[in-house]
């Protein structure tokens, strides 16, 4: 029996996760998130609803409730910056893995806000681990990401590149989260992953991020932003991809050889920006109104993730295009009402 502690779980990625680990009879959940603002909180109430759970009773910080959906994923609205009750609750629930997804995400609101940033990804991140350590926990994984790699030209990324040249606040968060996660592994001899995620979408993702931005934008008819004019390429993976590979490294028991390892997880097929546009107006039926920008500071202009590495351990191969993942976007975001 695993019983495993999700945090971020009303984010996209954590939400997504939990509802596969939800499909599994040997497997306890649990669940919490502080439901911060970042964006529309609503998102993150209507993926809470869609896992078996009422608004009312989720938004009390430190109430424990379980899920009509599911009687074996509990949840709770906790920080992971609150370290006395996030000791407690690891005291008293003796997690067998951690999959740590709780962050402050976004690579442009960092160079607004670092405070955010330094709260949640560095003392949030380093209180989980401490956590872990004093609790026997046999796995922690956590989300790292793409943007570690900064402003590398040598494409595709692979793990071994330098990543000490970050470009954005976030990424150095992320850069930390990887040599804090090493330090641990090596003097406690606690297991950890870290996923560098390479530009995630699909159903019930971010509105913070390109293709729901696009979507709103081209469905009411405004414009959209189009950084370094155009001139950018992403490796978009779709949600269920991701999804797999986390899940199959959790519940596999791969025999990494390595306390610590760091894999990328992507599509490992980089598109155009204005690939991906043309494929959401033809699956949306709408001519897009463009806005050409210069590039944004903190961003870069080419992702692509080798993902050798994780196909050797778990056999990770991404399995949903472009076209068949656009399609399955844009008929969830047709039907929600909320964003």
């Amino acid at each position: 029996m695993r019983k495993i502690l999700v945090t971020g779980a009303a984010g996209f990625i954590g939400f997504h996760l939990v509802e596969k680990f939800c499909q599994e009879d040997n497997v306890q959940v649990y669940g919490i998130d502080n439901i911060n603002d970042y964006y529309d909180v609503r998102l993150k109430y209507a993926r809470l609803k869609e896992s078996g759970f009422v608004e009312d009773n989720v938004s009390e910080y430190g109430l424990e409730v379980i899920s009509n959906k599911y009687d074996h994923y509990r949840f709770q609205r906790l920080d992971i910056t609150d370290l006395s009750n996030l000791e407690a609750l690891f005291r008293k629930e003796q997690f067998t893995h951690v999959v740590n997804l709780a962050a402050q995400a976004g690579v442009r609101y960092s160079i607004e806000n670092p405070h955010a940033y330094v709260q949640s990804n560095l003392v949030g991140f380093v209180n989980i681990l401490e956590c872990c350590r004093h609790n026997k926990i046999k796995h922690l994984l956590y989300a790292s990401s793409s943007s570690v790699y900064g402003g590398n030209k040598k494409v595709p990324f692979s793990e071994e590149d330098r990543v000490d040249r970050p470009v954005s606040l976030y990424a150095a968060t992320k850069k930390s989260n990887e040599l804090m996660a090493h330090t641990y592994s090596h003097l406690y001899n606690l297991k950890t992953t870290g996923l560098r995620f390479f530009t995630v979408y699909g159903p019930w993702g971010r509105p913070d991020m390109a293709p729901m931005l696009f979507a709103k934008a081209i469905m009411n008819g405004e414009p959209i932003k189009v950084f370094n004019n155009g001139n950018m390429e992403r490796d978009f993976t779709y949600i269920d991809d991701i999804i797999e590979g986390v899940f199959s490294l959790i519940m596999k028991e791969v025999n990494i050889v390595e306390e610590y390892s760091i894999f990328n997880i992507g599509n490992s097929s980089p598109v155009k920006l204005m690939d991906f546009i043309e494929t959401l107006e033809k699956e949306l039926g709408l001519d897009s109104k463009k806005v050409f920008l210069p590039m944004q500071d903190g961003d870069v202009e080419k992702t692509f993730a080798n993902v050798q590495d994780l196909n050797t351990v778990v056999s990770y191969v991404p399995k949903i295009d472009l076209v068949v993942g656009v399609e399955k976007f844009i008929e969830w975001y047709k039907i929600i009402t909320y964003i």
